[in-house]
């Protein structure tokens, strides 16, 4: 496999793993609160996930290290090297998927609730799960 199909695998890899955490999070708040739950509000996070990081990125109030994380994210999901090579079974994708969850955590807390606030295109429960999954209070 050459280095660009191997990257877009570990990258569609990381964001399928990324979107079933959500997924799943989501599924368990809005179960928690007595709430129906959609699957095309399951299916929206994704998506929405990906139009705030971008919105992020181009909102020159967001503090410049969350901005950096965000960059250094794109970085390693676009270089061929990782620290575990894809070819090896499970591990090699897994690897890619923390690293995506642990800088898209950093990034978000640093860019704050108002930010999130401001950008999220989606629902209010994705926003919910969002927001949890990065640890921050929603009553801030």
């Amino acid at each position: 496999m050459d280095g660009w199909a191997g990257t877009a695998i570990a990258v569609v890899s990381g964001l399928l793993l990324c979107w079933l955490v959500l997924a799943v999070v989501m599924w368990r708040e809005m179960r928690r609160h007595a709430r129906d739950v959609k699957v095309r509000d399951l299916l929206r996070l994704v998506p929405d996930v990906a139009r705030l990081l971008k919105r992020l990125v181009g909102d020159r109030s967001v503090p410049v290290g969350a901005r950096i994380w965000l960059f250094l994210l794109l970085a390693y999901l676009i270089s061929p090297i990782d620290l575990i090579p894809d070819f090896v079974p499970v591990i090699g994708y897994a690897d890619d998927a923390i690293i995506v969850a642990l800088a898209l955590r950093l990034a978000t807390r640093r860019a704050g609730l108002e930010a999130l606030e401001r950008h999220w295109p989606g629902t209010p429960e994705g926003l919910a799960t969002v927001l949890r999954l990065a640890g921050i209070p929603q009553d801030m």
